[in-house]
């Protein structure tokens, strides 16, 4: 190349960078826009005067509420009106604000202009007139009305009010600071109860004494035309309702167990913090299924013959012990990172391993120690979380920790592979974890120590007080030390905090018992299958089933994840037959000899697919088996307590 070339060739690469760093520089490229908060920090101060709500729920056909509020203003202080976003018990934000509408404020008797906050989409900023002393707002919350929509909370039967869903609250305060006057217009004839105080019925109305917001949110009601109370002791009501009045038929010994349950409770934990504690119990097949645990009282649901076919729905009663536990073990002692000043507030759940998953052991164990359920259902129900959390792949990537953040953002949305990506697993691992705990300290204490000692002193304390005593993981091992000294931070960091651990039997196998397989379903299987006439073939195939064939879950890398089986997909024949369970299950057990296919014609979305899936294992189903003779240590925790008063 010679210099003139050179000299052209030189230029031309200048042009061709100047034009491209012209391009880049003529690139638009956007600064952010900051974010303005304009929501006021919540403070632990009073209204000027209390809030005034009316409810009314007489619109049963069409399932609306209409709200009535006066909300004091503080002079020369902005407005902003904050609808329940973040709610206890929910472990995540659960506000049904979707639901809310026809929001109108008025100042004596002039509309007012309100504006949504752009980031705080739960906060409404209202334009108040100087010297404007209270609010008065309407608005409609128009509760799903199908399936479809969220959960049913009214129905020709019965309605679930929970006042998060009909009220409005003023931002800048703690909601216990927040002083209410609430009333409800019920329909005529039925009956409502909350666990509020000084209500005043007139007509279908019932006016309640003054309480502070936060204790209104955690006071819900249950209300229908067919009512039955039943006196448990220890100031607690069992109140249920039912679709129709006859399955309201409880024998005397229904209600001596539930009394039994009660009298479990006290004992375990040494106290009570309540001063009157309300079960509210619906028996329906139209109200939308619930469990919510509150201070004074729990929302429960079950199915209609809960009393009138008890003996085949043991399966259904660990329910009402679980709800309870949690006055003690979620309202009255509750992580510190979980209380929050308002319902604005996130709730971080790191803890709640101990919230839920202590819970979910002491439920087993008072269900069986009150006779509410057997200790065979029991040992069936721990049977079956063992055996699942033997196998569950997920464990393999993802703490049972890590688990706790599942309501904030999986809701309990359906998932895909639910083994792999795990759930809301510190529930029953967490009873795994702390069974393992029980029986070290029954172990290293040479049997005079238990979990029982701890219940006491962590949960036990300030009989009487109602409030919320926080804590932290720090306070859990030093709680557990003082019962019995061991390295209980490595303990729970090891097994809660870390994923890719051993199976956790360490409780079943310290405290006498065995996972074995068997090819018939422990108790708790069998009556879960038989009530909704689905097929649990986890263990074997890799999926379970609904009464039709329609496929509800699949096991990550089990026989029919290999086969491409997914979730909706439905069985319509096996072996040239029609699809029944039986003979799903006769054909897994034909396929043992390792010549005999498992073939089956699956649809799904409308195409047809011949599949054979490679297995030969039988069927297997997880039971507790009692190791070597006489009583066990897990023998001994379901064991009654009320004998030893």
């Amino acid at each position: 190349m010679n210099s003139r070339t050179f000299t052209r060739a030189l230029a031309a690469l200048a042009l061709s960078s100047s034009l491209a760093s012209a391009a880049l520089a003529q690139k638009s490229a956007p600064q952010p826009v900051p974010i303005i908060d304009r929501v006021p920090e919540p403070e632990d101060r009073p209204l000027p005067a209390p809030m005034v709500l009316e409810v009314d729920a007489t619109d049963v056909a069409r399932a609306i509420f209409r709200v009535k509020q006066t909300i004091p203003v503080e002079p020369g202080k902005p407005l902003t009106l904050l609808y329940p976003q973040w709610l206890p018990g929910k472990h995540g934000p659960r506000g049904a604000l979707a639901e809310m509408t026809g929001l109108k404020v008025r100042a004596g008797g002039q509309l007012l202009n309100w504006t949504r906050d752009p980031v705080e989409v739960y906060a409404f900023h209202v334009d108040t007139p100087a010297g404007t002393k209270s609010v008065d707002v309407e608005f409609q919350f128009t509760s799903p009305v199908r399936d479809s929509e969220g959960r049913i909370v009214v129905t020709p039967a019965m309605m679930n009010v929970q006042w998060e869903q009909v009220s409005l609250y003023p931002a800048g305060h703690f909601t216990r600071a927040i002083e209410v006057k609430p009333s409800i217009t019920l329909p005529s004839g039925w009956t409502g109860v909350a666990a509020l105080d000084g209500g005043k019925v007139t007509g279908n109305r019932i006016d309640y004494a003054p309480t502070s917001y936060e204790t209104l949110v955690d006071s819900p009601m249950f209300a229908g035309p067919h009512y039955r109370k039943w006196d448990l002791g220890n100031k607690v009501t069992l109140n249920v309702w039912a679709d129709e009045a006859k399955f309201l038929e409880a024998k005397p010994e229904h209600i001596a167990a539930h009394k039994a349950l009660v009298d479990e409770a006290v004992i375990l934990f040494g106290s009570k913090h309540f001063d009157r504690y309300e079960f509210l119990l619906a028996l329906t097949d139209e109200l939308g299924g619930i469990g919510l645990e509150h201070h004074r009282s729990s929302e429960n649901s079950r199915d209609t013959d809960y009393f009138t076919n008890w003996a085949e729905n043991g399966s259904e009663r660990g329910l009402l012990p679980h709800e309870l536990t949690h006055s003690w073990n979620g309202k009255f002692r509750r992580p510190a990172d979980m209380w929050t000043p308002n319902y604005s507030t996130p709730m971080r759940d790191n803890l709640l391993w101990v919230y839920e998953g202590q819970t979910s052991y002491w439920d087993l164990v008072l269900a069986a120690r009150s006779g509410l359920q057997s200790k065979e259902m029991v040992l069936g129900e721990w049977a079956r979380q063992a055996g699942y959390y033997a196998e569950q792949p997920g464990r393999d990537w993802r703490s049972v920790e890590d688990t706790t953040h599942d309501p904030i953002f999986g809701a309990r949305k359906a998932k895909p592979f639910s083994s792999q990506a795990r759930g809301e697993d510190y529930y029953n691992e967490g009873s795994l974890v702390w069974l393992a705990a029980d029986m070290t300290i029954r172990e290293l204490s040479k049997g005079t120590k238990s979990l029982d000692d701890f219940a006491k002193a962590f949960f036990g304390v300030r009989d009487a007080d109602w409030g919320v005593l926080t804590y932290d993981f720090d306070e859990v091992v030093r709680t557990l030390n003082a019962v019995q000294p061991y390295d209980w931070a490595t303990f729970l960091d090891t097994k809660l905090r870390k994923p890719g651990q051993p199976a956790p039997l360490t409780g079943v196998e310290k405290g006498g018992y065995r996972l074995i397989w068997k090819e018939e379903p422990n108790v708790y299987d069998k009556e879960r299958m038989k009530d909704g006439g689905s097929a649990d073939l986890t263990h074997s195939l890799g999926l379970t089933l609904d009464k039709e064939g329609k496929v509800t879950s699949v096991m990550w890398n089990g026989p029919a994840f290999k086969a491409d089986i997914v979730n909706g997909a439905k069985i319509l024949a096996v072996g040239g037959l029609g699809f029944t369970k039986d003979r799903l299950t006769e054909a897994v057990t034909a396929a043992k000899d390792g010549k005999t296919p498992i073939r089956l014609i699956i649809e799904r979305n409308k195409r047809f697919e011949q599949i054979d899936i490679a297995y030969s294992g039988g069927l297997r189903y997880p039971h507790l088996e009692s190791v070597g003779k006489g009583e066990t240590a897990i023998d001994r925790l379901l064991a009654p307590r009320r004998t030893t008063k």
